[in-house]
């Protein structure tokens, strides 16, 4: 499928919904992380704060706005719904640890600055490939589903071209740099896990399209692999 215009128009609505909902979320992650670490004496969680809010807004202002409520509340029913609730689990407990572990009882909050730096700019740049790859694919749901009612065709442009997946991939070193942009080693942890439910959630939706959805089989053939190529 072509790639999909993100629209020549921005209604004045869509902008204060998308303010309203970056200003609620990105609230929401930084007042975990204060309460947890109890104090604001923090740069660089004021830095990874900055870095999420400009990811939240650019994605609420220029994905497609079907698939944004697509991955709020997925439409009709699909596999790996479970995948949803864990992943919040698992994040909030990031966070948590993040938190704990570098306002408080700094167990594992060594790094230095340098690295974080390092972990800061890798998160905003696999951040902005995030919201690339969403404009690209505006059938990227959060379930695995044929979306006919949205008109759901193959969709092979882009970073498309490389890996069956991209998506995932980005995700996947997203959440990971997550932990070391905070200064949180033990942090990492729950992001793993939640790295091992992608390569799962991975193999199950490419069964699942290479069975249901029309000319994904003919693209497999000329797209090897899912994730990295020359690899898997």
């Amino acid at each position: 499928m072509d790639d999909v215009p993100m629209g020549s128009r921005m209604s004045a609505k869509r902008v204060l919904i998308a303010l309203a909902g970056t200003v609620v979320s990105t609230g929401v992650i930084g007042g975990t992380l204060w309460i947890c670490a109890g104090r604001w004496d923090l740069p660089f969680v004021w830095a990874y704060l900055a870095v999420f809010a400009l990811m939240c807004l650019s994605g609420l202002l220029f994905l497609d706005e079907g698939l944004i409520r697509e991955r709020i509340r997925p439409g009709g029913k699909g596999k790996d719904g479970e995948l949803i609730p864990i992943a919040k689990v698992l994040f909030t407990a990031h966070l948590v640890i993040a938190g704990i572990d570098i306002g408080r009882f700094h167990f594992s909050d060594g790094a230095p600055d340098a690295l974080k730096i390092v972990g800061l700019a890798v998160f905003a740049i696999f951040g902005a490939a995030t919201v690339w790859i969403m404009c690209v694919n505006r059938f990227f749901s959060a379930i695995v589903r044929i979306q006919s009612d949205r008109g759901h065709q193959l969709v092979s442009g882009g970073p498309y071209t490389l890996v069956r997946h991209p998506g995932y991939v980005v995700i996947s070193i997203l959440i990971l740099s997550s932990g070391v942009a905070l200064g949180s080693w033990w942090s990492i942890a729950p992001n793993a896990a939640f790295v091992l439910l992608i390569l799962r959630r991975t193999r199950l939706e490419d069964r699942y399209l290479h069975e249901h959805l029309e000319g994904y089989r003919e693209y497999a053939e000329r797209v090897r692999y899912r994730l990295i190529p020359g690899l898997w």
